[in-house]
């Protein structure tokens, strides 16, 4: 046999098993719900320099036939991550087999280096590889840690963490940043927040088969407080964790922070919390006493009390698109030289209430006394109305004052509800249409103007500071939370 003939022989016992190799038995059906080991691919690594760290995640074929799937990741998540899979490198692999019921690994990488900007490399770094088959595309999420800080992260779904102490207390002195991601609950712990701690939370959609939800929280169980203590100079700031300057004003990133129940103790001074969904939540019975506090940038109220105990002096709260103070189901409640502006948005500076409803509509009201007192505060917006008042019952469970303050009411004087508002509204002055109050509201510079309305018309309390820490005059000083 010559060897021409010998390598047609093997041409053609090559394309023989070639095509005996051929399957034609794929499933094509788009309904393949391929399941991956686990929903999120997470590095729990903190990196302290340039660093690389790999994890394996499985996908699984259900059907009892051979399918053929292909994956791609998109230009921002191959900033930070490379993915394998049956030896073919990404960003793209087609046509991978998964035979039935079985199941193919992918082997993820991650490079991070913590000394890149924030702009470049987050706190969370967050990316994707879309997986598709027969049409039918799913998502493979992938998150890692880009900087170099103190990670308060849990390992189950959502992320949730525990700060326990055995009832004794845990300092967040680090100089690094602490970083929340998911959710974290303090129980049978005191959490002391330092002057110029900052608290980064990561909030997101959690993707849970039964539902979606928001994970960005910090909650104090009946049993954990919360004990903050900026300054002037230093203060304790709690924020979403995305820096970036197209972040800076971006409301709803996170939660917010949660008072359950009974939570008693809780203090926070100098502190400013920002870009959440709400500012701080206090529940029935739970305690907090705010002083030279900010809340801002909310995609709901700043400050939200639940038949709770709130005290609050030279507070701002400002820019929250549902009412900057809401308060409901009755509590107990004192407000003293807070600014408290509601401009641009359709809910009021403060609402309260003497009841709540578990449904809607509203079958059944269950009522709570309110007592609520307003000390040297302004109440400013853009709406007729800055104050709302909505009551179940004849009022004797409704009990409100506000002293020497400035307000904005025209409705609901004419509602027929509270046509006496003034009889709970000492020495008050009711802001006018064209009235100067604030240095520039429409830069969100709350400080009062030199033409303000609102010069001399506070009276002498205990309170001696402003939130800036300037001295109040001792006779005729001003409302709100700045001392002009």
């Amino acid at each position: 046999m010559s060897k021409t003939q010998l390598s047609f022989i093997v041409l053609i016992a090559g394309l023989l098993l070639l095509f005996s190799c051929r399957r034609d038995d794929y499933y094509e059906g788009n309904d393949v719900n391929l399941r991956f080991s686990i929903d999120t691919l997470r590095f729990d690594t903190v990196f302290t320099k340039v660093g690389s760290a790999t994890r394996i995640i499985k996908i699984y074929n259900p059907v009892d036939l051979p399918v053929r799937v292909n994956l791609t990741m998109d230009a921002e998540s191959q900033r930070f991550f490379r993915y394998n899979v049956e030896g073919v490198k990404g960003p793209t692999a087609n046509d991978i087999e998964i035979n039935a019921n079985d199941s193919i690994y992918v082997f993820v990488e991650v490079t991070i280096n913590p000394d890149d900007p924030l702009i470049a490399s987050p706190f969370i770094i967050e990316g994707k590889i879309l997986v598709e088959v027969n049409g039918n595309t799913k998502n493979l999420y992938l998150e890692a840690f880009g900087q170099n800080a103190n990670y308060i992260t849990g390992t189950n779904k959502g992320a949730v963490s525990l700060l326990s102490c055995q009832f004794g207390q845990v300092a967040w002195d680090d100089p690094k940043p602490y970083v929340v991601y998911g959710i974290l609950y303090i129980d049978s712990c005191q959490l002391n927040l330092p002057a110029g701690t900052r608290v980064y939370v990561h909030g997101g959609i959690v993707r849970d088969e039964s539902t979606l939800y928001n994970d960005g929280l910090i909650v104090c169980l009946q049993n954990g407080r919360i004990v903050s203590k900026g300054t002037v100079e230093q203060p304790v700031i709690i924020q979403g964790d995305r820096l970036e300057p197209t972040y800076a004003d971006v409301k709803s990133q996170w939660v917010g922070v949660l008072f359950a129940p009974g939570s008693r103790g809780n203090m926070m001074e100098h502190t400013t919390i920002k870009n959440s969904i709400i500012g701080i939540q206090v529940d029935s019975l739970a305690r907090v006493d705010l002083n030279s506090c900010r809340f801002y940038n909310t995609g709901n109220a700043g400050i939200i009390g639940r038949h709770g105990f709130i005290k609050a002096d030279n507070c701002l709260i400002y820019n929250n698109d549902g009412p900057a103070i809401l308060l409901r189901h009755g509590g107990s409640y004192q407000f003293q030289y807070c600014t408290v502006a509601s401009y641009g948005g359709k809910s009021e500076a403060v609402s309260m209430t003497n009841y709540t409803c578990y449904e809607f509509p509203c079958e059944q009201a269950f009522v709570n006394p309110l007592d609520a007192l307003f000390v040297n505060c302004i109440f400013a917006g853009s709406n007729e109305d800055e104050v709302s008042i909505d009551y179940v019952g004849d009022r004797s469970d409704l009990f409100y004052k506000f002293e020497n303050c400035v307000v904005k009411v025209n409705q609901i004087l004419r509602s027929g509800d509270h046509t006496d508002f003034f009889d709970h509204c000492s020495d008050c002055h009711n802001l006018k249409l064209g009235e100067r109050l604030f240095l520039n509201q429409t830069k969100q510079d709350y400080r009062l103007d030199t033409m303000s309305i609102a010069l001399g018309k506070a009276r002498p309390i205990f309170i001696t500071k402003d939130i800036d820490g300037k001295d109040r005059k001792t006779t005729n000083p001003d409302p709100g939370c700045f001392e002009f």
